[in-house]
């Protein structure tokens, strides 16, 4: 017997745990059946995300019992997370836990977790971004409906997405940050049109979604009405969490793996390199290990609900960590990380916030959104100073005035 099967001998929820994996593997096989079906009868045995509550895709248990899960099913052969559920997994289902109705956790959560629903994210807006609550996109209530008018910009694969995250403005007349309520929106509906935005590296990930009398039920609100900044923050703080502990940020979820990973691995193939370029390695391999134990902090959080301050400190320091990483590889590669690269249009399928062997020179491109995409790197060094450290906030000026009197440009 291990350690590891003693202490689980004197864990009652590792046990519980342990058994319905047993039980799942046994009446469903994920090398007999197809994807969805398994990742739907792994959400019916509450092992898709085993800390949220019975009947919602968990059991209870705490949270740290989905890596063994993970683990297990992984070796079984079921499919991992793909990128297309990054947002439905982190961002949608623990905000749906928080705050949705009994209606909107069943009729969403599952999909969300087999990947039948995909999800985007419609936050932030022309005028309205790293300000997030003087957004101005209006919901109009219509009956037992919503009519929404405005426009969303910066939404990663809004061209795939059935789903959208939407925070619109529903009270004028009240303070920016207590007139705003969130819905999820049918991307597919009328009245919904996705415009891809090119980025530097030829693909449009990014996308600007209008909405123009686009009609929403009252059902898919999510949280009250006038309570959407609250529940906004339940979003971003996951988005923190996740974007944060993501591979690419050079803290992958094991020891020295990660964009870092890729740096040690061109170090390895250049015996010319320099004493000053081992330094300078040896030093990002140990911020990356930093940034992994804290990915670790941090996770173990959200997935109780409740992500800390790890996320934003994790946030911040993978846009830092991530793109000094690219820089050292693209030297690393010398007048190779000039070209071989494809710049023309496309429309990518998966999220690319992963980096991996051979893919330097698009990542060292693509880690410059990383101090901008889930809150700019300035933002977060204002959430760490005022709501972790107590320092004294920047003078708001409009915070108790009306929106509708606050001066735009």
């Amino acid at each position: 017997m291990t350690a590891t099967d003693s202490k689980n001998l004197a864990d009652p929820e590792a046990q519980t745990v342990s058994a319905l994996v047993d039980e799942l593997l046994r009446e469903c096989d994920p090398a007999t059946v197809d994807d969805v079906t398994f990742r739907g009868a792994q959400f019916d045995k509450g092992l898709a995300w085993v800390g949220f509550p019975i009947g919602e895709g968990g059991v209870g248990a705490r949270p740290g019992l989905q890596r063994e899960v993970d683990k297990r099913l992984r070796a079984a052969g079921a499919a991992s997370t793909t990128g297309r559920m990054f947002f439905g997994h982190f961002l949608v289902a623990p905000t749906l836990v928080a705050h949705g109705s009994t209606w909107a956790k069943d009729r969403f959560l599952r999909k969300i977790f087999t990947g039948e629903d995909v999800w985007c994210q419609l936050f932030s807006e022309p005028g309205a971004g790293s300000d997030l609550a003087s957004l101005a996109c209006r919901a109009e209530r219509d009956g037992d409906e919503w009519r929404v008018n405005g426009q969303k910009v910066w939404n990663t694969l809004a061209h795939l997405a059935d789903f959208g995250m939407l925070v619109t403005r529903t009270d004028p007349d009240v303070p920016k940050h207590k007139g705003l309520t969130y819905f999820a929106v049918d991307m597919h509906q009328p009245g919904v049109e996705v415009r891809p935005l090119r980025q530097i590296t030829g693909e449009a990930e990014f996308n600007e979604v209008y909405l123009t009398d686009a009609m929403i039920p009252d059902s898919y609100r999510i949280g009250e009405v006038g309570e959407g900044w609250r529940v906004s923050l339940t979003t971003l703080a996951n988005e923190r969490v996740s974007i944060g502990g993501g591979g690419s940020g050079g803290g992958g979820p094991k020891r020295g793996s990660g964009s870092i990973a890729e740096a040690v691995r061109l170090f390895k193939l250049n015996d010319n390199n320099s004493a000053a370029k081992k330094d300078q390695l040896m030093k990002l391999w140990a911020d990356s290990e930093c940034l992994r134990l804290t990915n670790l902090r941090a996770s173990a959080a959200a997935r109780t609900g409740g992500p800390g301050p790890e996320g934003s400190i994790a946030k911040l320091a993978l846009a830092i960590n991530n793109q000094k990483i690219y820089d050292l590889c693209i030297n690393l590669l010398g007048a190779d990380g000039l070209h071989d690269f494809d710049y023309t249009f496309r429309r990518p399928e998966e999220l690319g916030l992963e980096g991996g062997e051979g893919t330097a020179r698009h990542m060292f491109l693509r880690a410059r959104a990383n101090s901008i995409e889930g809150g700019t790197s300035e933002i977060m060094r204002n959430i760490l100073g005022e709501r972790i450290l107590g320092l004294p906030g920047e003078p708001r000026v409009d915070k108790e005035l009306p929106w509708n009197k606050v001066a735009r440009s």
